[in-house]
């Protein structure tokens, strides 16, 4: 799996400090909010503590999982990480501090389904076909705005030949080339 990008500056003052201390309390980990937010582990805890949150240690939120509710909304997090975003056994069993044994059981006690790896696989290069489209939409209007290849290229730290495959699957009308240099006489000399 490739490593997620980090969180655009506008999804990362979205997650205020006061929605990420109001999840902790209801039982998430430090870990869980670094999964869900995307922000790094030191900005989440950063955030708690400008929140005024107390922390727990790990057997707290031990003995605060083995209650049923909270159990129950664990696993019901998890089926939507799992079936929502396409998160891996592995995954689940990291965002919930668990085997990954555990993480499929609890899976499964919240109505989910167990996929196999070529589902997981087909599911992900759906995801990054779409998320690849959007990109070239987006190409395609800004090119058609007049902007050039390779500003673009330098925009979205692309290629330039990357930009030029995106604009084609677009269906984007390229402009015609520019002849940088002297200028071509076809007239015969004497």
């Amino acid at each position: 799996m490739n490593p997620r990008p980090p969180a655009s500056s506008e999804a990362s003052e979205a997650v205020t400090p006061q929605s990420l201390r109001k999840q902790y309390e209801a039982g998430a980990t430090v870990d869980e909010l670094v999964t869900t937010s995307g922000l790094s582990y030191g900005t989440v805890l950063n955030r708690l503590h400008d929140a005024g949150t107390v922390m727990r240690t790990s057997w707290q939120t031990r003995r605060m999982r083995q209650n049923p509710q909270a159990r129950k909304r664990l696993a019901a997090h998890l089926r939507t990480l799992y079936e929502q975003h396409g998160a891996t056994l592995t995954e689940l069993a990291a965002a919930a501090g668990e085997t990954r044994r555990a993480a499929r059981r609890l899976l499964i006690e919240a109505g989910g389904t167990v996929r196999t790896t070529q589902q997981t696989l087909r599911m992900r290069a759906a995801a990054r076909a779409a998320e690849r489209h959007r990109v070239a939409l987006s190409l395609r209007a800004r090119y058609e705005a007049g902007a050039t290849v390779p500003e673009l290229a330098r925009e979205h730290s692309y290629s330039v030949a990357t930009i030029y495959r995106l604009l084609h699957q677009a269906g984007t009308r390229m402009r015609p080339q520019h002849h940088h240099g002297p200028a071509h006489d076809t007239r015969k000399q004497p």
